[in-house]
Formats: C-alpha cells, sequence, structure tokens
C-alpha cells in the first residue's frame, strides 16, 4: 500500500463520494477474471484495489470523526502491524 495514493484518494472521496471509488473497484475485479491478464499486470490491479479499499478505510474514520492525520496513522500502523505478523 502507498500512502500517498491512500491520501490522495481520501481527499477524493472526501471531494466527491465513495461510490465513485467502490464502483472503479468493481471494474477493476471484473478485469481481473480476464485469462489473457499477465501476472504483472494482476499484481498492479490488485494493488490499485487494496488503495481503493485502504482509502475507503481511511475516509470512513475521517467521517467518524478521527482527524485525517490521525485516521492515516492509524490506518498504517493496522497494515505495517499485520505485515509483521504474517
Amino acid at each position: 500500500m502507498r500512502l500517498p495514493i491512500i491520501k490522495l484518494l481520501t481527499e477524493f472521496i472526501e471531494e466527491k463520494d465513495s461510490d465513485f471509488v467502490l464502483e472503479t473497484i468493481e471494474t477493476l475485479e471484473a478485469l481481473t477474471e480476464l485469462p489473457s491478464l499477465k501476472d504483472e499486470e494482476l499484481d498492479v490491479i490488485g494493488e490499485l484495489i487494496s488503495n481503493m479499499y485502504g482509502a475507503i478505510e481511511v475516509a470512513n474514520s475521517i467521517e467518524q470523526g478521527t482527524p485525517k492525520k490521525d485516521a492515516m496513522n492509524q490506518f498504517m500502523q493496522r497494515v505495517l502491524g499485520s505485515i509483521d505478523k504474517s
């Protein structure tokens, strides 16, 4: 996950709506069904999807009253914590 991407997407969600991002996720998930996709292409699509889900999570946290900086930090700490446990 890339924090700058999540930050930009979170700002997009604040300006627009999370539905745009959710519909994009659905579209990308549908693309993964193409049998002709190479592993590298699937990796890129997967990375985009995970960043989008991360941004939605951060945006939800901000909506619930968490300051933006804290929401980002808490999310990244959870991500890093789950990586450390692997």
